[in-house]
């Protein structure tokens, strides 16, 4: 493994320490002190490890090859959902690690499963966790586009670049792009959550799973926590944020010659959006729950899967959703 994996894969160690030390200040602060001992644990041996891979030996920048960046995304899905798990193992009895392995992949990939039913009876620090793990695997998924852009069209590598192909130097002067944008977002969703008087517990876990694209909630009431229509409002346009490639938002900020061409795809994504939407409003808007189906709407064009208990169930709805 060369030494530009362990940078990467330390730079991501050091993410999760952030969150775990995120999770240790909570504790204090609201005297939810029966974890904290496990969350310390995490902070340590992730803050440890991650400073020893980034400073274990001067880096000198050069190109990697394709085969070296396909195998280090897929070694980074297999190593870091294990420092991801460590909170659930240790901070609930009787948990095989293998459920908990689960749960952190499940996480990690924003797919949303859970072996949790009751979502009540967790620690808030564990809920906490889960919406991070969720946020920390969005933010890996977005470094492997990076990684791999080789792999992709002209239009999406000269939308981040001028060179041909990435060499590591130019990896990560763009990964500083996207982590200032990734983060923006994040708080400019927290914003609006707050602005329809969510918690600020609840607007947090929120908007770390809806730009990640997640599926975990951080509570059984999501029917009650979005009961207005202004928030139903404000809920899926903060998802459509996921549903626009981040590269839409960092094209129209980064960009010195823009080209039309090289937003093609996010233009066609909008269009395809807007049949969808019409079509939904044209003939499923019966019962005065348009706002509900747009809220439904807005989840599974963005792939993030939650929906209020009262929308269309016909095949045809879910058919017009995944065209």
């Amino acid at each position: 493994m060369n030494i530009f994996s362990l940078k990467y894969f330390g730079i991501f160690f050091l993410v999760i320490s952030f969150f775990s030390f995120c999770n240790i200040i909570y504790s204090y602060y609201f005297n939810l002190l029966n974890n904290l001992t496990n969350y310390i644990f995490t902070f340590t041996i992730t803050l440890i490890i991650g400073l020893f891979l980034v400073l274990f030996k001067k880096y000198k920048f050069e190109k990697i090859n394709l085969f070296e960046r396909i195998l280090i995304v897929l070694i980074g899905y297999i190593v870091l959902p294990i420092a991801i798990s460590m909170p659930y193992y240790f901070n609930i009895d009787n948990l095989a690690f293998i459920n908990c392995y689960f749960e952190a992949i499940s996480g990690f990939t924003s797919t949303g499963f859970t072996i949790f039913n009751n979502l009540d009876q967790l620690d808030q620090t564990l809920i906490l966790w889960r919406s991070s793990s969720q946020w920390i695997g969005g933010l890996y998924f977005l470094f492997s586009i990076l990684l791999l852009i080789d792999v992709f069209d002209e239009n999406l590598k000269r939308s981040l670049t001028n060179f041909i192909s990435l060499n590591s130097s130019e990896i990560f002067k763009q990964v500083f792009k996207i982590i200032v944008i990734y983060l923006s977002m994040t708080i400019l969703i927290f914003i609006m959550l707050k602005l329809v008087n969510l918690r600020s517990y609840d607007a947090y876990n929120y908007s770390l799973s809806i730009i990640s694209s997640g599926g975990f909630l951080p509570n059984n009431n999501f029917d009650t926590t979005f009961n207005t229509d202004i928030s139903k409002i404000i809920l899926s346009i903060s998802m459509l944020f996921s549903f626009f490639s981040l590269f839409f938002i960092f094209n129209l900020i980064f960009f010195k010659k823009k080209n039309i061409n090289f937003l093609s795809e996010d233009i066609n994504i909008l269009i395809y959006l807007l049949i969808v939407i019409s079509l939904s409003f044209i003939f499923f808007n019966y019962d005065n729950n348009y706002l509900n189906l747009l809220v439904s709407v807005s989840s599974s064009v963005s792939n993030i899967g939650i929906s209020f208990e009262q929308v269309p169930k016909k095949p045809l709805f879910l058919f017009s959703l995944y065209l």
